[in-house]
């Protein structure tokens, strides 16, 4: 290490720090252009084969780009052309395949956020492929990462040279024009979500063969294309595969990042997903897969990771962005050592600054026009709607969006939070997003273990949640309605287990949330009480029958529909096994292939009928003479519910969908009309009678769908006349078409 002194010096007059490990002198480089960011192959002067590098480094002093050999060599070359901040030259002979990352220099100054130091090898924001793999031993953090007085270990320089432990980017090809594709462009309305990770998806897959398994080509595979058509999804929502970092705290105790939260390279497919090879192949692998999704009317949404790098805090590694421009990449608090951190993970990017902004569109916009994908969900968006420091629904962020010709034409769907404060924002993104809605998500959970006070929160969230949406122009698709996520109990954990049971994160069970709102049925965890298993198994046909049948967008998570258990770990982000991965032998046993066909045929109803995809909300006004509303609510005796119906506690609820009063046409100006429904959900511990409504809303009925049955008969098993008394087993759902 030199001293502070020594690196001052250096950095005051004007000359880069000292030359690492012996490399070779510079190569000289042509003076290329700025723009596109990034490493970009072309033909330059003369048709001169080569790569155009460009990187925005704005406060940098000088910037190296450093090419590496098959045995690791490194060649570096000098940039010294510099145009608005960006760094660029074109380096002849530089082919596809080509391995290489950065060295900038600048001063060594934590107490004003400054943190180069050109012994570290840092990865091209823009890279679009990463080789190898990230590992975090001390040479690759720019301070000392074991200095004996930690709490000033951040502002010691570590000289030591990390190339030989950091991945690289490489040099990628374009030549894809992608017309051949026909993308699905699902309405909002039909859309159906299934959520899965690329490789807990097919890691276990009979039906893919092992060496696909675990990638893009295993998830383009026929027999996991199968499983996805049957079910009937419109989209898969994938977690995230931009580059990612495992964290040190999990290497320490032999474990991975797993879900993938943790993103270093914004325009890369991560590599460890690739079948076929990480020199660019992976590139052209996860086009393929998304050619096969849209060839099976598959849409591909994204979770993509902008609020926060793998770069941690101050005490984290330098990986890219720290060592680019610590304080032109994050948001520091006033004592500039130290980082705003509204995500929980150590830093925040700064998406006010133009640069940062620039970074997330164009990453956005390639994974639209040159990946193929359909959208994105956003992890903790409020962070990005941030401007200086509260959350801003005018934040520049949200206002490019807006405008942008590209990505205001994609799915874009809301994590509609951040951990800072003011960052709870259900309800509140302007028209063109959706959002993840927890409010849908806590209220379900809450009827069906019998724990709400009443029913008004219940009967806003079956409806499409007019009490969050209606405002703005936005409509009851901008809910995207959940009872589960990757983040917490899978669905048969949560009718299983009232406990987190995260033992083997190894975090002393401390990590994942507390709050449930989950009921094992009369056990904690697996037992042989085939009544409890029963009612367990009934409870899940409750929960996906409830979600399927709500007014907005229905997300699944991959397994639900056939019994997936995380052995109630709620919290699996670091499981990258069995606890992590689907178990498709599932499928083989009666009871969870019942459940998968139950989920395939709600699915199909939802396609077939209108009235349970609507694309306004509902009025809850009569619209003709006789009376009969787009929307009505009953109680048990039939009567239509009061005021002081809403606010009494109860366990059960009916809801009449009209089908006579559906706003909008079809596609030929035509008015739509469809069957009308009654869906009684009855979440009580004993049956209950429930006369059925008369005239003018039926005056006969036919049971749909009975979540009493294991087997759901078709065709419909009973008939009953308007009027008349049912029984309503306990703990579940008829629906009931009208059908005169």
């Amino acid at each position: 290490m030199s001293s502070a002194a020594e690196q001052e010096t250096c950095a005051g007059e004007g000359r880069p720090a000292p030359v690492v490990n012996g490399a070779a002198r510079p190569a000289p480089a042509w003076p290329g252009a700025p723009t596109p960011l990034g490493a970009r192959f072309r033909a330059g002067p003369d048709g001169v084969a080569g790569t155009n590098f460009a990187l925005w480094a704005g406060g940098a002093e000088a910037v190296e780009l450093c090419l590496f050999d098959d045995a690791g060599g490194e060649r570096r070359v000098r940039l010294t052309e510099l145009t608005h901040e960006i760094w660029h030259g074109f380096v002849p002979g530089v082919l596809p395949g080509q391995r290489y990352g950065y060295r900038v220099h600048g001063r060594w100054d934590p107490w004003t956020g400054g943190r180069w130091n050109p012994a570290k090898l840092l990865l091209d924001p823009y890279a679009r492929a990463v080789d190898g793999e990230f590992s975090l031993p001390p040479e690759v953090y720019g301070h000392v990462r074991d200095w004996p007085q930690q709490q000033v270990a951040d502002t010691v320089r570590d000289d030591r040279d990390s190339a030989p432990f950091v991945p690289k980017g490489v040099v990628v090809h374009d030549d894809d024009d992608w017309a051949d594709d026909r993308r699905p462009k699902t309405p909002w309305a039909d859309s159906v979500i299934y959520e899965l990770h690329v490789k807990g998806f097919t890691r276990l897959h009979p039906g893919v063969p092992g060496e696909l398994r675990g990638t893009y080509a295993g998830l383009a595979h026929p027999a996991a294309l199968e499983h996805l058509t049957g079910l009937g999804v419109t989209a898969v929502e994938l977690l995230p595969v931009h580059q990612f970092a495992h964290e040190d705290h999990l290497l320490r105790r032999g474990l991975r990042n797993h879900w993938g939260y943790n993103s270093i390279g914004y325009f890369a497919p991560h590599a460890a997903y690739a079948a076929s090879g990480t020199r660019g192949q992976q590139v052209g692998e996860f086009k393929r897969m998304v050619r096969a999704l849209h060839a099976a009317g598959i849409e591909v949404i994204l979770d993509v990771v902008y609020n926060h790098t793998a770069e941690a805090g101050e005490l984290g590694p330098t990986l890219s962005l720290k060592g680019i421009d610590n304080r032109g990449y994050y948001r520091l608090q006033a004592d500039a050592r130290r980082y705003a951190d509204y995500t929980g993970c150590g830093n925040t990017l700064h998406v006010v600054q133009p640069h940062v902004l620039r970074l997330i569109t164009d990453s956005l916009r390639y994974w639209v026009t040159e990946m193929g994908v359909d959208g994105f969900r956003f992890d903790l968006a409020a962070a990005l709607a941030r401007s200086m420091h509260d959350v801003d629904m005018l934040s520049p962020f949200l206002a490019v969006i807006a405008q942008d010709p590209v990505l205001r034409r994609v799915k874009l769907i809301a994590e509609p939070w951040d951990v800072g404060s003011g960052g709870y924002q259900v309800g509140a993104f302007p028209p063109l997003w959706t959002e993840w809605n927890d409010r849908y998500r806590d209220a379900v959970r809450d009827f069906w273990r019998h724990a709400l006070p009443d029913v008004r929160e219940m009967g806003y969230r079956l409806s499409g949640s007019s009490d969050l949406y209606a405002w703005g122009g936005r409509r009851p698709y901008a809910s995207v309605n959940f009872v589960t996520a990757h983040d917490g109990f899978t669905l048969r954990d949560l009718v299983s287990y009232e406990r987190k049971h995260n033992e083997a994160n190894g975090e002393g069970n401390r990590d994942g949330s507390n709050d449930n709102r989950s009921w094992n049925c009369g056990a904690e965890g697996e037992t042989d009480d085939e009544g409890i298993r029963a009612l367990r198994r009934r409870q899940l046909r409750n929960l996906l029958t409830t979600l399927l049948l709500s007014t907005g967008v229905p997300m699944l998570v991959a397994g639900d529909e056939m019994g997936r258990t995380q052995g109630g770990n709620n919290n699996a982000y670091c499981q990258d096994n069995e606890i992590g991965w689907l178990d498709w032998q599932l499928l083989a046993e009666p009871g969870w292939k019942a459940l998968f066909d139950l989920t395939a045929r709600l699915i199909a109803l939802r396609h077939r009928h209108p009235v349970l995809r609507r694309r306004a909300f509902f009025s809850g006004r009569a619209h003709s003479a006789d009376g009969l509303r787009d929307l009505a609510w009953f109680t048990a005796r039939g009567t239509e519910m009061t005021e002081g119906d809403w606010y009494a506690p109860a366990a059960t609820l009916g809801m009449y969908l009209s089908g006579r009063d559906i706003p909008g046409r079809d596609e030929r100006g035509a008015p739509i009309v469809d069957d009308s429904f009654l869906a009684v959900l009855h979440a009580g511990e004993r049956p209950v009678d429930f006369v059925l409504p008369g005239p003018p809303w039926a005056k006969r009925y036919e049971v749909v769908v009975d979540t009493s049955a294991e087997e759901q008969a078709a065709p419909p098993p009973a008939a009953h006349r308007a009027g008349t008394t049912i029984t309503v087993p306990e703990r579940s759902v008829l629906l009931l078409k009208v059908t005169g």
